[in-house]
């Protein structure tokens, strides 16, 4: 696309991340108290002067004035504020060399500063605007050099004025002094820019916001170095998901709000809308009425190890990915166990209520150590392999039972029925999937067909047990105890009332499905779901995926890449490279992965190519998802 736009750019919080003069705050002040003081003071001032509190020709005198600057410490700041560069302008450094004849720089800093700065980016040093110091014979600061508008209020508008600049004219800014600019009517569209601070008083009078350069160019219609500016991308964390997850998609430039607990269906279709990234743990069901009105949902992440909430057939008919945590919160759910084994071996749960009512009792009771004893553990997965490893370390013998084969750890065991590992056992301990056959898994029958004494603990799934034929199981007395975390009906918020018909149970042990519920799991959920989110979102790819194809891809050089997901009929691989012929398009690499229901094609082009070919490829019949990143 042609640009016929003349912009000015605003340099501090703008270009850079930063404020020039704090950081020369920062190298020529002195890192004891009064340096603190004058570095506080010097922040109150820029705050005060870009939002337009203060006069700004006087901020700036009074903020030069608490310097101790010299000239030889210049290329020391000059090094930071490169360093400081905005990543969306380095993103968009092609755009701004191509352009830097119509690119003009206008800041109430020094040009000492900004010039060896904005070159990175390709602009001009003609076209900057601004500010000069002024050192005496010895090289200390005195101040700016006298006489230019910009080192006074309004210096800005008097600026811009005097250049007549072609128009339109575009400014992307910060501060109140670009406010001023655009309310005197010399500029066609001013973005408030807040891709480093958002100052209050200036959003509230600018038309338009601006979080990252990205969407400047996507707004006037100008290719940027992303097909689509993120910060348009809304991304809906519910259930008290980890900051670690939150502050990633911030950092990446996404909008984020965050929810405390789950929604039932009615909110949640009410907010779902405009989403393109969900993430939920297990209290939210997104069922395909949910998933329906969803219109620009793109992925899930259920930041949890299950997905058994989510209706995975609805979102892979509407190219939705899912994401979950297979591994993440493993550790956490086994040492929640190992510790409930030696609790209930030692008959801890009846001596623990004992003395909540004021009973002194050590009597040895039935307590017993968890050397020399057997783990039954059904269902050998992530979980029950880390807990068969700890088990033993702490001197059990483990048995396991698990549908699939799976190679045992250390000296574990496989036995062939459930039957036969209940019988050998003194503690069972249930780490199964959510599938509907695991319904009542443990019933009257499994419960009798325990060793007398024996423990039972349910860290798996909420329908694992039939909690009447437990209730009669530890009222008899032929089961020590048990431990479960998990319930077929939970409180959907923390505060929520919970009943159920153990809790008064002394010889039980009940938690509130906390077993990955510590703060290591969860920010490591959060990395891992977060992570496998944009790494789908930016680059198409599907590395832990759970309802479609699984593709790695390599990185994304110099191309532009098609992302193309599709139920899995002959032909279509076909039709699509049919279109990319057509259209002339030259190919740098194809992936493919298919399985029974859907295919998703990977194609990797030259940047060159016909608006055209879009169409052409979305016309595809059997599209599910088509989608370009650049």
């Amino acid at each position: 696309m042609s640009m016929h736009y003349t912009f000015l750019l605003d340099f501090d919080s703008t270009l850079v991340a930063v404020e020039s003069l704090e950081v020369m705050a920062e190298v020529c002040l002195p890192e004891d108290t009064e340096g603190a003081r004058k570095r506080t003071r010097l922040r109150e001032l820029t705050t005060a002067a870009m939002e337009g509190h203060m006069d700004f020709g006087a901020a700036l005198s009074e903020r030069l004035a608490l310097l101790d600057l010299r000239r030889e410490q210049l290329p020391a700041i000059v090094a930071r504020l490169q360093q400081a560069l905005s990543a969306s302008f380095l993103a968009n450094r092609a755009f701004l060399e191509a352009h830097a004849e119509h690119i003009h720089v206008f800041s109430g800093g020094f040009e000492e500063l900004i010039v060896p700065v904005i070159e990175q980016l390709g602009l001009r040093a003609d076209r900057v605007h601004a500010n000069r110091l002024q050192f005496d014979a010895q090289g200390r600061l005195l101040g700016c050099v006298q006489g230019n508008a910009l080192a006074r209020a309004g210096g800005k508008v008097e600026t811009v004025r005097a250049l007549a600049l072609a128009q339109p004219c575009v400014l992307v800014g910060d501060g109140w002094s670009d406010l001023e600019v655009a309310e005197a009517g010399l500029v066609q569209r001013f973005y408030a820019y807040t891709e480093h601070v958002r100052r209050a008083p200036v959003l509230a009078r600018a038309e338009r916001e601006a979080p990252s350069f990205d969407e400047v160019l996507f707004d006037l219609g100008l290719r940027a170095a992303h097909s689509y500016p993120k910060n348009r991308l809304k991304v809906l964390l519910l259930e008290n998901i980890h900051s670690s997850a939150v502050e990633a998609f911030a950092r990446a430039g996404y909008s984020v709000e965050t929810v405390p607990g789950a929604l039932d269906a009615a909110a949640l279709a009410a907010r779902i809308g405009e989403v393109a990234v969900l993430g939920i743990r297990s209290k939210t069901r997104l069922t395909a009425a949910a998933l329906a009105q969803a219109k620009r949902l793109v992925a899930v992440g259920a930041f949890c190890i299950g997905t058994n909430q989510i209706d995975l057939d609805a979102a892979r008919r509407r190219g939705i990915a899912v994401f979950n945590a297979p591994y993440s919160n493993t550790r956490s759910v086994v040492e929640l166990a190992l510790a409930e084994i030696i609790l209930l071996l030692r008959g801890l749960p009846e001596k623990l209520r004992q003395m909540d009512h004021g009973v002194w009792d050590k009597s040895l009771g039935a307590a017993r150590e968890v050397r020399g004893k057997t783990l039954g553990i059904v269902g050998y997965g992530n979980i029950g392999m880390q807990l068969s490893v700890l088990a033993e370390a702490a001197g059990m013998r483990v048995l396991y039972v698990d549908l699939a084969e799976r190679l045992a750890l250390g000296t574990a065991q496989r036995v062939a029925t459930l039957h036969e590992l209940l019988a050998a056992s003194d503690a069972i301990s249930v780490h199964v999937d959510g599938r509907a056959s695991n319904r009542n898994l443990f019933g009257a029958a499994e419960f009798a067909a325990m060793r007398p004494g024996s423990v039972f603990l349910n860290l798996a799934r909420g329908h694992v047990a039939d909690l009447d034929a437990l209730r009669t199981a530890l009222d008899s007395g032929h089961l020590r105890g048990a431990a479960l975390d998990v319930f077929p009906e939970e409180p959907a918020r923390n505060g929520d009332a919970f009943a159920h018909p153990l809790t008064s149970n002394p010889r039980l042990l009940l938690t509130p499905h906390i077993g990955g519920s510590t703060l290591e799991a969860q920010a490591d959920i959060g990395r891992y779901v977060g992570q496998r989110l944009t790494d789908y979102i930016d680059g198409g790819s599907t590395e832990g995926v759970v309802n479609l194809p699984a593709l790695r891809l390599p990185p994304q050089e110099q191309a532009h890449r098609f992302v193309h997901l599709h139920a899995n009929q002959p032909g279509v691989l076909a039709r699509i490279n049919e279109a990319l012929s057509a259209h002339g398009a030259n190919i740098l690499g194809q992936y493919l992965k298919t399985d029974a229901e859907v295919g998703y094609v990977i194609t990797d082009v030259d940047r060159d190519y016909s608006p055209a070919l879009l169409d052409a490829i979305r016309a595809v019949p059997h599209t599910l998802r088509f989608r370009v990143l650049y």
